[in-house]
């Protein structure tokens, strides 16, 4: 999937988001799709997967198989990248 990714127009995107639910990566989700110009539809396809799935996985379902939803992430350029939270403690 990565080589189609990089097919897409990159679109502007806020880089600093942080997402702590399901909800709000849903919503980063689906931010990006449309900053692409692309449908659920258009993803679903591009993602080789089910329209349904592209539409839980915007509205936040939590109990989605990550590689699937870690799948539509790089196909829309995003990542997911782990540090510790600012201001916590080690």
């Amino acid at each position: 999937m990565g080589s189609e990714a990089e097919e897409l127009p990159v679109g502007h995107f806020d880089a600093g988001i942080v997402v702590r639910t399901s909800e709000q990566l849903g919503e980063a989700v689906r931010a990006r799709r449309k900053a692409l110009g692309l449908t659920q539809l258009d993803i679903a396809g591009m993602g080789n997967t089910g329209n349904r799935f592209i539409v839980e996985l915007e509205k936040g379902k939590p109990t989605l198989q990550l590689q699937k939803v870690l799948s539509m992430l790089d196909l829309l350029g995003l990542e997911v990248v782990v540090r510790p939270k600012t201001g916590a403690s080690t």
